[in-house]
């Protein structure tokens, strides 16, 4: 036995020669058999706070088993709420997130994590509302349903507000929720006047015959609606497991580009629906938001800062808040390219 052996397997000269060499022909055979198998699939836990069509990308690596092709074991999480993900993250019981503006304000309190991409850059949210509100302005004085405060939602009403020159607390009152089931039952039971909504909870809200008042999507505002959050100690310490995600996610999002069918179902499998209305608008409205690469941009970091209360915000530097060099990576070595080449 050399040396080195002893050191790494300070027990193996205790057990004789013949005992050394049984051992060493089965751990070839072991190795033999996990190299044949390609390696094992190593568990990675990805949160996400809402059920709606943006996660799309993220089960659909689940439904069609992309993650197996890249070495990962991924385990879609669901944690009600930005700020719940957001905790879950920093605390290290998640890997990845699925998460859009919540996480700011915790990267601004100093949280070890960082943006990888943005699959959906801009809101995707519309505003429903009870049938005495025509227009924005007519929500002076009233009550307001978003989603978590500091998280997507509340931002979009934010920017929404900010274009009719009217501002949370001062004209108008927020009530905040952790899913968005929730704040259409209380645009439902007349608790709030109006909801901010994303598909599909927007099909059910005109299913209930309110109608949408304003697009806030189509405004195209530049918004981390969607970003995949990454701890920051997980780079340091498997810079190659962060890479493997991306490619599994990029896959994933030539999936969601090409195959509609195959989106569908895991729009099904995980909002827990067979209603093809349902699951149709949540396709639909966001298919067409998905881009190839996720790069994060600072104009969408710069945007989300600006629609935050934190008090750090406005002298921080967007660069700080993403790191691209992952998806940089992807496409110089040719993987985007050798993907959408393959057939």
């Amino acid at each position: 036995m050399s040396s080195s052996d002893k050191r790494v397997f300070p027990w193996l000269h205790s057990v004789g020669a013949k005992g050394r060499w049984i051992i060493s022909t089965l751990a070839v055979a072991l190795l033999g058999v996990v190299d044949s198998a390609g390696g094992a699939a190593v568990t990675i836990k990805v949160g996400y706070p809402q059920l709606n069509g943006a996660t799309t990308p993220l089960w659909v690596i689940s439904e069609a088993k992309i993650d197996r092709q890249y070495g990962l074991d991924l385990k879609p999480v669901y944690v009600p709420g930005g700020a719940r993900t957001t905790q879950t993250i920093v605390s290290g019981d998640l890997d990845i997130a699925h998460l859009g503006g919540a996480v700011i304000n915790a990267m601004l309190s100093g949280a070890e994590i960082i943006y990888v991409g943005i699959p959906v850059p801009t809101y995707a949210f519309s505003l429903y509302a009870r049938p005495d509100i025509k227009e924005v302005p007519d929500l002076r004085g009233k009550v307001l349903g978003v989603i978590t405060k500091g998280a997507s939602s509340d931002h979009a009403s934010i920017a929404l507000l900010r274009q009719y020159k009217m501002a949370q607390r001062k004209d108008v009152n927020v009530l905040y929720f952790s899913r968005q089931q929730d704040a259409l039952a209380a645009l439902h039971q007349g608790i709030v006047s109006a909801a901010v909504l994303s598909a599909p909870t927007t099909l059910m809200a005109r299913r209930l015959g309110y109608k949408e008042l304003v697009n806030i999507g189509s405004l195209k505002l530049p918004y981390t609606f969607t970003g995949l959050t990454v701890r920051r100690p997980l780079i340091r310490q498997n810079p190659e497991l962060v890479k493997s995600f991306l490619k599994a996610y990029v896959a994933a999002l030539k999936v969601v580009i090409e195959q509609p069918e195959v989106s569908k179902r895991a729009l099904a499998q995980f909002l827990g629906t067979k209603d093809g209305e349902i699951i149709e608008e949540a396709y639909r409205t966001f298919a067409p938001l998905f881009p190839k690469v996720p790069y994060v941009t600072e104009e969408v970091i710069r945007e989300a800062l600006s629609v935050t209360d934190h008090p750090k915000a406005a002298a921080a530097d967007p660069k700080d808040f993403f790191d691209n060099r992952f998806l940089k990576e992807l496409e110089s070595t040719g993987f985007v390219k050798d993907l959408y080449s393959a057939r």
